[in-house]
């Protein structure tokens, strides 16, 4: 049986390269978008934001962006309006957002994709820093 995940990654970051290692620490190799190089459509951004259970407010990533200059931290702005300044800098979009047949989840921190993986983890993992996320036994620590 093959399992379709798909992770929304960009590979300069390392959540995102954390979230894609424990992907296939579980023995799944996912569909990989790089969404910089090629962004989700507009329906396809707001399904995955529904499936999530995250309003638009939730996905913008603030850090290393145009949020400020775009005024985007004005509670007034409607979520049509933070759509469409992702659909213009797709840098918006906060990131890694994984889609596997258990659900949607942005995996901030990168863990939470364990909460969405149908495949348990095959060994230990640590994380880029360090951190241990899943021990030799394959369960994840605490």
């Amino acid at each position: 049986m093959t399992i379709d995940i798909v992770i929304y990654h960009n590979p300069a970051c390392g959540t995102s390269r954390n979230t894609l290692a424990l992907i296939r620490n579980a023995g799944i190799e996912p569909h990989v978008v790089e969404y910089l190089k090629t962004p989700p459509s507009r329906p396809q951004l707001t399904h995955l934001i529904t499936r999530a259970g995250i309003t638009p407010r939730q996905l913008l990533r603030e850090k290393n962006t145009p949020y400020g200059e775009l005024g985007l931290a004005d509670e007034s702005l409607t979520d049509d309006a933070l759509v469409d300044a992702m659909m213009a800098h797709p840098m918006l979009i906060n990131r890694p957002l994984v889609v596997s047949p258990l659900g949607v989840r942005l995996c901030r921190p990168s863990e939470m994709v364990l909460d969405i993986l149908p495949e348990p983890q095959r060994g230990a993992f640590a994380k880029e820093d360090g951190e241990q996320v899943v021990d030799a036994d394959g369960r994840r620590v605490r």
